[in-house]
């Protein structure tokens, strides 16, 4: 009989696999904090758990994360493992160290369907969706990880000092696509006896799955970052494929049922700026027309280059004209900074490694080179 991941399980799932095992239900709670709070994956080793129960773990169950293939970290400080999800694929997780916060950026999907023009990822095709366990195993292993690269450590009975305070579903995947593992580690990622963050610490991007987003804000509202990059219907469809099935107008709406429900009161457009293709002063000027009734921010992104991509990174001066545009309609706008494009762990950039079961490759779309247009 296969031996049941704990990592898969939220804290209603624990329960019931504790009940099921006829151990009294409050001992999931103190399960759930020797994995999640402690790191630990020694059933032997939760001291205050009842005999009965750790013999019968160790018979049944088991704490697994993914292995790690290769850890490597930037001049700049910031972390990315390689991490094997098995048959040739893997997928990358990337932790960015700041002043005031520690960001990990999680992956939800071995690859990326979208095939949106300007990302590596989708460059690479799809091959499947990561379980809940290869998902919040991403956070588990890093955050322990890193509280031991730190020389911080959780004696019997703490829970050691949090290294991670923020986490962003905007590595590989689209997380929309992958709902019924996604809201389970969500679930983790909030729950006080796991990692305790708060809903607005926790950012899922989409690129613009309309009804997957009205999903969410039922079943686990987080703050929403939405890939935006284009401003108009014929742009998007040749940089976001997925526009042609939900186009800007539906997105719209989207954004604003989802802020009824959100952490917070606005939602974080997200713009890769691209050279001559969707960084020009009229862009801009369409961007605020599009988004006059519905509260956001923007995150300007310069694109980040990778190999064959026939794309470029904008200049810094016209990043920063684009940017005033939208200040000066008051609408909160913000750059990115490049951080890991040393170790290719800027946003765009991770690939990993994927044996893309779509065959994209072989299913190229006949549509005509992107002309860039400087004004």
């Amino acid at each position: 009989m296969d031996r049941v991941n704990l990592l898969d399980l939220d804290a209603a799932a624990l329960t019931a696999y504790v009940s099921s095992l006829d151990e009294k239900r409050f001992r999931a709670r103190q399960l759930q904090r020797w994995i999640h709070r402690r790191g630990a994956r020694d059933f032997d080793a939760m001291s205050d758990l009842a005999k009965s129960l750790r013999t019968k773990l160790a018979e049944h169950a088991e704490i697994v994360a993914l292995p790690v293939m290769r850890d490597a970290t930037s001049s700049d400080g910031t972390r990315k493992w390689l991490l094997d999800v098995g048959l040739a694929n893997a997928i990358e997780t990337v932790f960015i160290p700041e002043d005031d916060r520690g960001t990990l950026c999680v992956s939800t999907q071995a690859g990326c369907a979208m095939a949106c023009l300007f990302c590596s990822t989708g460059r690479q095709g799809f091959n499947r969706n990561l379980k809940t366990s290869e998902i919040i195993g991403q956070l588990w292993w890093a955050e322990h990880a890193l509280r031991s690269s730190a020389g911080v450590t959780a004696s019997e009975g703490s829970e050691g000092e949090r290294v991670i305070s923020n986490v962003v579903l905007m590595g590989m995947g689209e997380p929309l696509q992958n709902l019924d593992a996604v809201v389970p580690a969500l679930r983790l990622m909030l729950d006080d006896n796991a990692y305790g963050l708060s809903r607005r610490r926790v950012t899922v991007s989409t690129s613009g799955l309309v009804r997957q987003m009205d999903k969410l804000a039922q079943l686990c509202p987080v703050a929403l970052a939405v890939s935006l990059h284009a401003p108009n219907d014929e742009l998007r469809d040749r940089l976001v494929p997925l526009n042609r099935k939900h186009p800007l107008r539906d997105l719209m709406a989207a954004c604003q049922r989802y802020l009824k429900h959100a952490p917070r009161d606005f939602i974080t457009f997200e713009y890769v700026m691209i050279d001559g293709v969707n960084d020009q002063d009229g862009h801009a000027r369409e961007l605020i027309a599009l988004v006059h009734d519905v509260p956001c921010k923007f995150n300007l992104i310069p694109f980040n280059p990778f190999p064959d991509a026939g794309l470029r990174r904008s200049a810094p001066e016209r990043i920063r004209r684009f940017a005033q545009i939208l200040q000066d309609a008051g609408i909160v706008t913000t750059t990115r900074k490049t951080r890991g494009d040393d170790i290719d762990a800027a946003c765009g950039q991770l690939a990993g490694e994927v044996q893309d079961r779509t065959r994209r490759a072989e299913r190229k779309q006949q549509l005509p080179p992107l002309v860039a247009v400087h004004s």
